[in-house]
C-alpha cells in the first residue's frame, strides 16, 4: 500500500490528493486516454525551465478513492519517451514530474501491438515502487493483426493491474475509471522481476545508504545514476544537504571500470532480457492470420521513393482546396465581412463612441490599428477559421498514420539542412499558419534542431493566408512567374538551410519514429484534439496579435509608420527596381502578411507593376520579416536576442535576394 503518511493525504473533503501521471511511449493513444479522463477541464503549458509542453486536467469523481470522498483528481499527461532514463528533453521532463510531483500513482500505456517495447518502461516503473496501471491500448488493431495477450498472465508477471483498451471507441474506460478510483491497491509486490548483473546489483546496495528519501525507491535512483543521468545526480545535491556526492561518484566509476561495456548499456540488456522472458509467456500470434492488405499496401506506397511524390502532391492539393480555399476564402470571408463587418465591429465602434468619449482610446479601440478592430478582428475571424481548418486536416492526418510516413518519406531531404524528418510538421504546419508552426518546432529534439526550423519557417514558408493572395495574383497573370518565385524561395530555403547547419552550434539528434499502421480516422477522435489545439492556439496567440496591434498604432499615431516607409523607399526603388509605392505592402506585410501581398496584387492590377517587378515583389514578400505575431511567438521561443538576429538576418537577406533576382530577370529577358 503506498503511505498516505509520505503524500500528505488526509481524510478532508476539500484537500486534494497528489496526481495521477499518465506515461508512455509515442503513439500510443496517451493523449485520447488523457481527454476522456478529463473532458474540457484541461490546462496546457510548458513544464518549467523548459519547452515541452504538459497537459494537466481533473477527472470528476463519483465514487470514493481509498475510502476519501472526492469531488476530483489531477491527471497529468507527460510527453511521450521510450525510456525513463533520459536522453531528451521530453525524457527529462518526465523524470522530473516522476521526481518532483510525487504522484498518487501511475497510468502506464502500451500500444497492445508493441508490448515488449511498452514493457522496457514497466519494468523501469516497477522499480520505482510508485503504485502503478498498465493499460494495453489499441487492442482492436492488435487482434486484427492476429496477436492474443493474456492478459491475466501478464498481470501476473508483473504483479499490477493489467487492462485492456480501445480508447478511441472508450472500450474499457470503466474498468480504467475503476482503477483509478483503487489507484494505491495496486502497489506491485515486492517479487523481483529484473535480474541485474552481480556487479550493478552491489553497487546499488552501496549507493542506497547514500541516497535521500524520495517519492522513487532508491534502487531506481541508483539504477539511473548508474546509467548516466548526472541531471539527477544535481537534483539530488540540491534537495539534501547531507547528499555526499563524492561518495556516490566513486562509487559510479569503480563501477563503470569493472565492466568493458558501458553500464546503461549492462543495465538495459538485463530490462531487454526480462522483457523477453515475460513477452514470450503472454504474447501469441497466428502466423495464418491475414492483416488488412488495402491498407498495409497504400501505406507502402506513401513511403516509395516514386508513388510517394504523387501521393504527396495530391494530399497538399487536397489541403489547400479544404483550408486554403475553404477555411482561408470562404469561411474567413464570412467572418470578416459579414460576422464582424456587418455586425460585431459596428456594434462595438457604436458602444466605444457612446461610453469613451476620449478619441484617442477610440482609436486605439476601433481605429485604424484598433486593437478590437484589426487585433481580436484579424485573430478570431481570420486566424481563427485557418487554424482551425488546418488543425482538422492535420488531425486526419496524423490518425490515419500518413503523417509518420510522410517524416520518412522527407527525412532525407531534411538531413541535408540539419533536420530530419519530424521538421516537416513544422513545414507543413506553416502552410496553414507560421505563428501556429513556430509553437510546434518544440517537438524537434535539440535547440539547433529548433533554431534552424523557426528561421526557415519565418524565411520562406508562406502562410494559407498569403499563399491564397500570391496565387491568385501570379498564377492569373504568368505561369513562368509562378514557376521563377517557387524556385526562387525553395533555393533560397536549401541554401540557408545548409549554411545555418554549418554554422549553428550544436548536434542533429538521430531520427526514430513509430511507424503505425494506417487506419480510417474516427471524427470524434478529430474533432476533440482539433478543439483542445485551436483552444491552446488561441489562447497563446491573440495577445500576441493584440500586443502587435498596439505598437502598429503607437508607430502610427507617433509619425513613425510615415518615418520608416520613407526611410526604406529608396532599398524598394532602387535595389528591388520597384515603384515607390510598392513601400507600404511591405510595411503592412508586417502586419498581416497576407495584406502586404494583397497590396502588391492592387499595384499589379492596376497596372503598376511589370511582369520582372511581381516576380521580384512577390518573391521578396514570401521571404520578407515574419508577421508581428510570428515575430512575438519567435521571441517567446528563442528569447528577444535570438528573434531579433533572425529577424535581421530575413531582413536583409530577403532584399539581396530580390536585388540579384531583379538584375537576372532583366539581363536574361525570361519574362520580356
Amino acid at each position: 500500500m503506498i503511505n498516505k503518511k509520505d503524500h500528505n493525504i488526509k481524510a478532508n473533503r476539500d484537500e486534494s490528493f497528489p496526481p495521477i501521471i499518465l506515461i508512455g511511449n509515442p503513439n500510443v493513444g496517451k493523449s485520447v486516454i488523457f481527454g476522456l479522463l478529463t473532458g474540457r477541464y484541461v490546462n496546457v503549458s510548458n513544464y518549467p525551465g523548459t519547452t515541452v509542453e504538459v497537459s494537466r486536467g481533473k477527472i470528476a469523481i463519483s465514487g470514493k478513492i481509498d475510502s476519501h470522498k472526492m469531488k476530483e483528481i489531477s491527471i497529468v499527461d507527460s510527453p511521450g519517451v521510450n525510456s525513463l532514463i533520459p536522453r531528451s528533453e521530453d525524457e527529462r521532463v518526465t523524470r522530473d514530474i516522476l521526481l518532483k510531483e510525487k504522484p498518487l500513482g501511475i497510468i502506464q500505456v502500451i500500444d497492445a501491438k508493441n508490448l515488449k517495447r511498452g514493457l522496457l518502461i514497466t519494468l523501469q516503473l516497477a522499480d520505482m515502487g510508485i503504485p502503478f496501471v498498465v493499460v494495453l491500448n489499441i487492442y482492436d488493431e492488435a487482434t486484427e493483426r492476429g496477436i492474443e495477450i493474456d492478459v491475466n498472465r501478464l498481470s501476473s508477471l508483473l504483479g499490477v493491474k493489467v487492462i485492456s483498451m480501445v480508447a478511441t471507441e472508450r472500450r474499457g474506460l470503466g474498468d480504467l475509471k475503476k482503477a483509478i478510483y483503487n489507484i494505491s491497491h495496486f502497489q506491485r509486490e515486492t517479487k523481483k522481476i529484473t535480474n541485474f548483473d552481480k556487479g550493478i546489483e552491489d553497487a546499488i546496495d552501496s549507493l542506497l545508504p547514500l541516497l535521500p528519501k524520495s517519492n522513487i525507491s532508491g534502487k531506481s535512483l541508483g539504477l539511473m545514476l548508474l546509467s548516466g543521468d548526472d541531471g539527477l545526480l544535481k537534483y539530488l545535491k540540491g534537495h539534501s544537504n547531507s547528499f555526499e556526492t563524492d561518495k556516490v561518484r566513486d562509487i559510479i566509476s569503480r563501477t563503470r571500470n569493472s565492466f568493458r561495456d558501458p553500464i546503461a548499456y549492462v543495465i538495459q540488456k538485463g530490462r531487454q532480457a526480462a522483457a523477453e522472458d515475460i513477452f514470450n509467456e503472454c504474447f501469441h500470434y497466428d502466423d495464418g492470420h491475414k492483416i488488412s492488405s488495402g491498407k498495409k499496401r497504400f501505406g507502402d506506397l506513401c513511403m516509395h521513393p516514386f508513388w510517394g511524390i504523387p501521393i504527396l502532391f495530391s494530399v497538399l492539393y487536397i489541403m489547400y482546396k479544404f483550408v486554403g480555399e475553404l477555411g482561408a476564402g470562404k469561411v474567413v470571408d464570412f467572418m470578416e465581412t459579414v460576422i464582424f463587418g456587418e455586425y460585431i465591429n459596428p456594434i462595438v465602434i457604436k458602444i466605444t463612441e457612446t461610453i469613451i468619449p476620449i478619441s484617442i482610446i477610440q482609436e486605439a479601440l476601433t481605429g485604424k490599428y484598433g486593437v478590437i478592430t484589426v487585433g481580436i478582428t484579424y485573430s478570431v475571424s481570420i486566424v481563427g477559421p485557418i487554424v482551425g481548418f488546418f488543425f482538422l486536416f492535420f488531425g486526419v492526418l496524423e490518425d490515419s498514420g500518413y503523417l509518420p510516413r510522410l517524416t520518412i518519406m522527407s527525412n532525407k531531404i531534411f538531413k541535408k539542412i540539419g533536420l530530419n524528418g519530424r521538421a516537416v510538421l513544422p513545414m507543413v504546419l506553416g502552410l496553414g499558419c507560421d505563428t501556429m508552426a513556430t509553437f510546434t518546432t518544440r517537438i524537434l529534439d535539440t535547440r539547433k534542431e529548433r533554431i534552424i526550423a523557426t528561421l526557415l519557417l519565418a524565411l520562406g514558408i508562406p502562410c494559407s493566408a498569403q499563399l491564397g493572395v500570391v496565387i491568385g495574383m501570379v498564377g492569373g497573370l504568368s505561369g513562368r512567374v509562378l514557376l521563377i518565385v517557387i524556385i526562387t524561395v525553395l533555393l533560397q530555403l536549401i541554401i540557408v538551410g545548409y549554411l545555418a547547419s554549418k554554422i549553428i552550434p550544436g548536434k542533429s539528434s538521430y531520427f526514430m519514429i513509430e511507424l503505425p499502421p494506417m487506419r480510417i480516422p474516427k471524427l470524434s477522435n478529430i474533432l476533440n484534439k482539433t478543439y483542445f489545439r485551436v483552444k491552446w492556439f488561441m489562447r497563446e496567440a491573440v495577445p500576441l496579435f493584440i500586443i502587435g496591434t498596439f505598437i502598429l498604432f503607437l508607430l502610427d499615431k507617433l509619425d513613425l509608420l510615415v518615418k520608416i516607409e520613407h526611410l526604406v523607399s529608396p532599398v524598394v526603388t532602387g535595389i528591388l527596381g520597384l515603384p515607390a509605392s510598392a513601400t507600404e505592402p511591405f510595411i503592412v506585410g508586417f502586419l498581416r502578411r497576407d495584406y502586404g501581398a494583397a497590396g502588391l496584387f492592387q499595384l499589379a492590377e492596376g497596372g503598376k507593376l511589370d511582369l520582372i517587378q511581381i516576380t521580384v515583389s512577390v518573391s521578396v514578400m514570401i521571404l520578407f520579416v515574419p508577421c508581428i505575431a510570428n515575430f512575438f511567438v519567435i521571441i517567446k521561443e528563442q528569447g528577444a536576442k535570438r528573434a531579433a538576429l533572425i529577424t535581421s538576418f530575413i531582413l536583409f537577406y530577403a532584399i539581396l535576394v530580390g536585388g540579384v533576382l531583379n538584375i537576372i530577370l532583366r539581363y536574361v529577358h525570361i519574362l520580356n
